[in-house]
């Protein structure tokens, strides 16, 4: 069946609101205990053919649509759907590709079909085996993970990740006179990449390292870095790396009751974190995200024609859809993707705001801070409206 350009033999109603931290299994982006079991979708056949196009770009989705992700999955698939509906697009036709027994196979079949770009794959470790595929046919993919390492000339990133979150937050913290700086950050790669932001930020923005802890992810372990940084001294701002919890864990050593100087940063991985304002000691932390604005009433739209929430990560589909849209003005049908459009420096608009590609093929974004309060989180800071350069 053909709904709004998209070959929906595997559309299905999913998905309860959740946050994948990027498409990467990383602090505070696993699945919630409370998501509805996926329904079950066939997939096409090997021998399956696409009806013959002449007027339509051949678009294809790569996700799990069943498996431990495949309620993300199907919540993006249901999200490029409504992206089509949306904006009465009759350009595209973008064909779901299940890649849960195997993204490699799936990018055969999705090339075989005559696909000209790639959304997808969720998993960043799935990215070698679609390109394997993708690349000699000169595919080019935009992934939802959020693992920069990834980007390439034919692979652009658009998951959002912790180093523009942690580089607004701490720009912000300086411009409040907030000068010396540490952190406490999970052992792993998100740990990494969110202590090489931080390093950074702070020194491009004119700040003092104070100092670094990392931990073993866990309430003690976590409580015993705070414990240790505290004993140190020579700080008056705290990036914690990790969710709301264990972020409130080591918030209680630095700000015991919520008192204290100490000013406490976080991540992006705190938004739509309900407990992020439970815990005394992260009254007054600030931490930068993408703009929930155009997310809620996407997610009232989605409610509306699913019968169920969206998982956050969603808008990920949706931006694709737009972004493929607007490069399609000055794409033949047939032809290759022209990649060089993707790169344009106006950027574009997308249910998460404004955003763009970097030269290097990872996503960049504009970011608001919000400053955590008792019972809300409000936004201080909003994030541009377009880039400025």
């Amino acid at each position: 069946m053909n709904i709004g350009g998209i070959d929906r033999r595997k559309i299905v109603v999913v998905g309860a609101a959740m946050l994948l931290a990027g498409c990467k299994l990383i602090p505070g982006g696993g699945a919630g205990p409370t998501g509805p079991t996926p329904v079950p979708t066939p997939t096409p056949s090997e021998s399956s053919a696409l009806p013959t196009d002449e007027t339509r770009h051949r678009v294809a989705l790569l996700v799990p649509m069943s498996g431990a992700n495949g309620a993300v999955g199907q919540s993006i698939a249901n999200a490029t759907t409504m992206a089509l509906l949306d904006t009465n697009a009759d350009n595209l036709r973008i064909t779901t590709y299940d890649t849960t027994a195997g993204a490699r196979a799936a990018a055969r079949r999705a090339v075989a079909d005559g696909n000209k770009l790639i959304l997808g794959p969720l998993m960043a470790e799935d990215v070698p085996q679609v390109l394997s595929e993708a690349r000699p046919a000169a595919v080019p993919l935009i992934t939802f993970s959020n693992d920069s390492a990834i980007a390439g000339p034919d692979v652009f990133v658009i998951g959002q990740s912790p180093d523009q979150s942690v580089a607004r937050t701490v720009a912000y913290a300086r411009s409040k006179g907030r000068s010396r700086f540490a952190a406490i950050v999970p052992e792993g790669e998100y740990g990494q990449r969110a202590v090489a932001a931080f390093r950074t930020a702070v020194a491009s923005s004119g700040g003092t390292l104070a100092g670094i802890e990392t931990y073993a992810r866990g309430n003690t372990s976590i409580v015993s870095s705070a414990t240790r940084l505290a004993q140190r001294g020579g700080f008056d701002t705290v990036l914690i790396a990790d969710g709301a919890r264990l972020a409130g864990q080591a918030a209680a050593v630095l700000r015991p009751r919520g008192a204290g100087a100490t000013q406490i940063l976080g991540t992006e991985l705190w938004s739509g974190e309900p407990e992020v304002t439970r815990t005394a000691g992260l009254r007054g932390a600030w931490f930068s995200a993408v703009s929930d604005a155009r997310f809620r009433r996407f997610s009232d739209s989605y409610r509306g024609r699913f019968g169920a929430a969206p998982y956050r990560v969603s808008t990920l589909g949706y931006d694709a859809v737009l972004l493929a849209l607007r490069v399609a003005r000055d794409w033949r049908p047939g032809r290759s993707f022209p990649n060089s459009r993707l790169r344009d420096s106006g950027g574009f608009l997308g249910l998460d705001g404004a955003f763009r590609f970097t030269r290097s093929g990872v996503v960049e974004r504009a970011m608001e801070v919000r400053e955590v309060r008792d019972g809300s989180v409000v936004v201080v800071d909003a994030a541009p409206a377009k880039f400025g350069d």
